[in-house]
């Protein structure tokens, strides 16, 4: 496990995660007299958000630890479909307000933000082929047989 293997992409996706779920926690509508937070109108567009932060995560959790590049790839590229994914669906939930809720708060727009900086950061991982942060792989020599 080295942290040094987090590049600029890995970092900002980790950050948007924790963005998204922080805007979990947070008031996404308000309405006469009323707030409303993620879990009240919960839909689609929160399971595609929370599963877009668990995808940027696991592409953390994978360059970190992965010995080879396999995985760390593959979920970048998960990870950017799914934050492109939550991106659309922020922008949904920023756009369609339900239960004739009046004014939005700072939630929707952390989610939106949050998204946005999985989607990039995803992306910026896949653009970022530097390999000098996985050492070269040198297996022992086998002998022929005789």
């Amino acid at each position: 496990m080295r942290l040094s293997r987090l590049r600029v992409g890995e970092i900002l996706a980790l950050i948007g995660a924790a963005g998204v779920i922080f805007a979990l926690t947070l008031p996404w509508y308000e309405s006469a007299g009323r707030t409303l937070d993620a879990w009240d109108t919960f839909g689609p567009a929160v399971v595609l958000l929370l599963l877009s932060a668990v995808v940027a995560l696991v592409l953390a959790v994978a360059t970190v630890t992965e010995r080879s590049t396999a995985l760390p790839v593959a979920a970048a590229i998960w990870s950017t479909f799914f934050g492109f994914v939550a991106v659309i669906a922020a922008i949904v939930r920023l756009l369609e307000r339900p239960q004739d809720s009046s004014s939005l708060c700072a939630g929707a727009w952390v989610a939106l933000a949050g998204a946005l900086l999985i989607a990039v950061g995803s992306w910026e991982s896949i653009r970022d082929e530097r390999t000098r942060r996985y050492p070269p792989a040198s297996p022992e020599p086998r002998v022929p047989p005789a």
